[in-house]
């Protein structure tokens, strides 16, 4: 009976396991094989790396990787066609931006650089040395066709700057809608000698490159852009991002003969750190959120007087991004981000109780006798160190001080303080005070230095400078200009004073 009683709860035992093992699926665990294939048009010149990188992917994350090649002018028509996909892959970056202007791309990522080079069997038996050498009789030669493949466009526009594209169009054997067909026709004798992209000549160890001026010069940058189209941009862009990191997709590039940019690092959730002045906050909070959605992104804000941050910085505390509330705050540290870009202007304005009981109506009427007057502090602010530099070139500034009852680190401080009515007016910008104008009135500041423009910059040493970089076009997208003009700036390139 003992033993019967064994023999039933063995058998229980190996029937539970049994179940858990048919129910259990490793990969049904793993998210990102609920992912649909992500479908990649790409310059057919590329194969090589992306075939490689792309099983690396579907290896290491479980997502399909669709790849469809072709001619990148081919591939343009063809996608906008389709009207699906969710990268495009092109072989020089005036594809990528013809693909924005017809609403077809949204971000793009770098990935390599390429040249035009005439390529001839080993041995060039035919002496071909120039591109005047493939005008002469007895060279027959194969082109890119300028509507369909990239390298024909690009060879196309340099021979025309030189005067010989139509020379060279009348001579041409045949045009090919990729760079590949033109090697392969070279490599098998079809034709004498064609030009082609450096990095795919290198591929052929049949073949010989013949560099040329011209094509020195027209240097292509290989771009890969998210389209439009994706019902999966986050899972399109962290593909994109394996792509073009230097230490994932990049080294397949360089191996393969390309000339590969000096992408971002790779993780799986980035994580940067973005410096800004409190004045911006409320500018940029809400498309940060939905810029962090997107790409996967964690973006770690910090927000305070710019003078504080750029303390911060000199002690060595350097964030990916700095967006400063005024360009002096960013020349202190200039030396550590790239070239600044001007994203916006705010005014300088006085603000005061509803009503203005004490008729304060100028810079000048601060210095009446018993205000109360809040200012930001000049060493821990741009606000601050702007409005120092305002009094002092109306010649106020030591009548004004004399009123001042506090100093703050930020603008938020002295607007809550004058809404609990223990002061009489503050300096602030008017980006500051768009949920307060129903409760408070606004006097203008009718100087001309009474201005603050506010820059954003990448650090030179961010690990992430082209995901940074992305961050910039988000916040000068129309659905953030927008919000920036409802706060109370202005748009620094509708100005035309962009750098």
């Amino acid at each position: 009976m003992h033993n019967s009683r064994n023999i039933v709860l063995i058998s229980l035992l190996i029937i539970g396991i049994l179940v858990i093992l048919l129910a259990w699926n490793p990969a049904a665990n793993r998210q990102e094989t609920s992912e649909h294939p992500i479908l990649v048009y790409c310059a057919a010149g590329m194969k090589p790396p992306v075939d490689v990188v792309a099983k690396k992917y579907e290896e290491e994350y479980g997502t399909p990787i669709r790849l469809q090649y072709g001619g990148s002018g081919t591939l343009l028509n063809n996608l906008r066609i389709a009207g699906k996909g969710d990268l495009y892959l092109a072989a020089d970056e005036t594809y990528i931006k013809m693909a924005r202007d017809r609403g077809l791309v949204e971000e793009a990522i770098p990935l390599a650089t390429v040249h035009p080079v005439i390529v001839v069997r080993k041995g060039n038996k035919k002496g071909i040395h120039s591109v005047t050498d493939l005008l002469r009789k007895d060279v027959s030669i194969g082109l890119g066709n300028p509507s369909a493949a990239s390298v024909g466009r690009v060879t196309k526009k340099i021979l025309e700057g030189s005067g010989l594209w139509k020379k060279i169009e009348a001579h041409t054997r045949v045009f090919k809608p990729t760079v590949n067909d033109i090697a392969n026709d070279v490599k098998i004798g079809s034709v004498d000698a064609g030009i082609v992209w450096d990095a795919v000549a290198r591929q052929y160890d049949d073949l010989e490159i013949v560099e040329f001026p011209e094509g020195r010069k027209a240097v292509q940058r290989i771009t890969i852009g998210v389209l439009k189209t994706s019902d999966s941009p986050t899972a399109a862009l962290r593909f994109a991002r394996y792509l073009g990191a230097r230490d994932r997709g990049l080294p397949e590039f360089k191996r393969e003969g390309y000339e590969p940019v000096d992408g971002d690092i790779w993780e799986e959730v980035p994580k940067l750190v973005l410096f800004s002045g409190g004045v911006n906050r409320l500018a940029i909070e809400d498309t940060i959120k939905r810029f962090e959605k997107r790409e996967g992104a964690e973006i770690t804000r910090v927000y305070n007087g710019c003078g504080i941050l750029v303390a911060q910085m000199k002690t060595g505390k350097i964030p990916d991004a700095y967006f400063a509330c005024d360009v002096s705050f960013m020349d202190q540290v200039a030396d550590l981000f790239y070239d600044p870009i001007n994203v916006a202007e705010t005014d300088m304005v006085i603000v005061v109780p509803k009503g203005n009981p004490k008729k304060i109506l100028s810079l000048a009427d601060l210095t009446g006798q018993g205000l109360k007057i809040g200012l930001a502090n000049p060493k821990q602010s741009a606000l601050g160190a702007l409005t120092v530099r305002l009094l002092k070139g109306a010649g106020l500034l030591d009548a004004v001080e004399k009123n001042v009852v506090v100093k703050t680190p930020t603008a938020d401080l002295l607007i809550n303080q004058i809404r609990t009515g223990s002061l009489d007016a503050v300096i602030v910008y008017r980006a500051n005070t768009p949920y307060v104008r129903d409760d408070l009135d606004l006097v203008s500041i009718d100087l001309p230095n009474a201005t603050a423009i506010q820059p954003y910059a990448v650090c030179r040493n961010s690990p992430h400078k082209y995901l940074m970089q992305r961050l910039l076009k988000a916040i000068e997208s129309e659905q953030s200009k927008n919000l920036f003009k409802e706060i109370g700036f202005r748009i620094q390139k509708e100005l035309g004073n962009s750098s």
